[in-house]
């Protein structure tokens, strides 16, 4: 079977105004160097969400990569995008693997993935025009940033068990952020993580124990899903997520357009299926829920290379990476000084994405329903309000997002009869 990409020209040379658009294709040598870069782009992120949840590392990168090439599948390469492990289940998987373990966790992952996917086929069907009725950019904003906000604590901790290697770990992600350009500036986070690495290692805060006695190669760490009707309360925690996976996913499909100078919109179906999907089965074994990643895009926008061909290779490129035990290893060495020094950047990170969500559409915080919807739905996040009703609790990022969406459309409601909404 014929491969589906043209070459670009003579495959070696892109003119300073070109695009290698995502049906073309560079010499598969300058393909896989860039689709190598694109591994590096989503490396630092992607690791990061296991290490901090306790999921295997090296299972979280085989089911990205197999993600990553279903999506590509689903969206008929017409989309260029990584899968990489999303941060924004890092609250509710923290919860429900202290209360039931990994595998309730994993059963509050699928249920995400599940009901990501039938939104992509009812946007596929229908577009994305009663998203924004239900979840106006005022109340998505606000459950983007609590969601965030919410796991400051968790910062904390991590950044309590070793502050010296933790505020090395933090500068380091700072000066790096506006140091370097381009490229290099993307990978903050990376960078952050080696240099507080390296520290920690000085310090004699890296256990390399597990490291030698692990195999090349070989197949990662499986762990089953539970569900139970005693754990509607923590799938229930869960479903928040699913309106920052659209938010992110419709973010991806926005840029890639504006970046290629073509109307993408049509995929938006498409690509949350695909990743609804692809996080159904890293919940089936075991592995981190998936989202499309800013980074990446960056990679696209520095080198104007589109091409999904490159994807391919990161994903091939990331299977291969979790059938070796022996990286899975390298990677838990990471000590919680390091984490700490991370989370305390990126959870904030988080957080102000659903600011900029707020920026970006103009929100008017001039009006009251405006005020109120963001301002209860932030405090029942950050305070974490919990609510027990009988064997069943509701914790805060549940509570938050249900006050956001109430609060809004109550306040809404009731000034449109009364004409007090100006």
């Amino acid at each position: 079977m014929a491969l589906p990409w043209t070459l670009h020209g003579d495959g070696k040379n892109v003119g300073a105004t070109e695009i290698v658009y995502p049906e073309e294709r560079l010499t598969w040598l300058r393909t896989i160097g860039f689709g190598s870069q694109h591994v590096v782009a989503m490396f630092g992120a992607t690791f990061l969400v296991p290490l901090i949840t306790g999921f295997p590392p090296a299972t979280t990168l085989l089911f990205s990569g197999i993600g990553t090439l279903l999506f590509l599948l689903i969206t008929a390469n017409r989309l260029p995008s990584y899968l990489g492990s999303s941060f924004a289940f890092l609250a509710p998987i923290s919860a429900a693997t202290a209360s039931g373990g990994p595998s309730v966790a994993l059963g509050g992952i699928i249920v995400v993935g599940a009901l990501l996917a039938v939104i992509g086929i009812v946007v596929h069907l229908t577009g994305t025009g009663w998203i924004d009725v239900v979840l106006p950019p005022v109340v998505s904003g606000a459950i983007v940033a609590l969601i965030g906000f919410n796991l400051a604590p968790a910062a904390k901790n991590n950044f309590a068990e070793s502050p010296v290697v933790a505020i090395i770990t933090l500068l380091a992600i700072i000066v790096a952020a506006v140091f370097f350009r381009g490229f290099l500036g993307r990978l903050s986070i990376i960078l952050g993580v080696v240099v507080g690495y390296i520290a920690a290692t000085i310090a004699g805060e890296v256990d390399f124990s597990a490291v030698g006695d692990a195999a090349w190669v070989g197949l990662p760490e499986f762990t089953a899903p539970s569900f139970s009707s005693d754990n509607v309360g923590v799938y229930l925690m869960f479903l928040p997520v699913v309106l920052a996976l659209v938010a992110e996913n419709v973010g991806h499909i926005k840029g890639v357009g504006q970046l290629t100078n073509r109307n993408l919109d049509g995929l938006t179906g498409r690509a949350l299926f695909a990743d609804g999907l692809a996080t159904v089965l890293s919940g089936l074994g075991g592995g981190s829920p998936t989202t499309t990643y800013g980074e990446n895009i960056g990679v696209m926008a520095a080198t104007r290379v589109f091409s999904t061909a490159a994807y391919w290779v990161a994903g091939i490129v990331a299977i291969l990476l979790g059938l070796s035990p022996k990286f899975g290893a390298i990677i838990n060495t990471v000590p919680a000084g390091v984490l700490g020094g991370v989370t305390t950047a990126l959870y904030g990170l988080i957080g102000i994405i659903g600011v900029r969500i707020w920026v970006e559409n103009r929100v008017d915080f001039s009006k009251p329903k405006n005020q109120l919807t963001a301002g209860v739905a932030l405090i029942m996040g950050i305070a974490d309000f919990t609510i027990n009703l009988g064997e069943l609790t509701f914790s805060g990022i549940v509570l938050g997002t249900v006050a956001a969406i109430v609060v809004y459309h109550l306040m809404n409601g009731i000034a449109k009869l009364r004409g007090t909404d100006n």
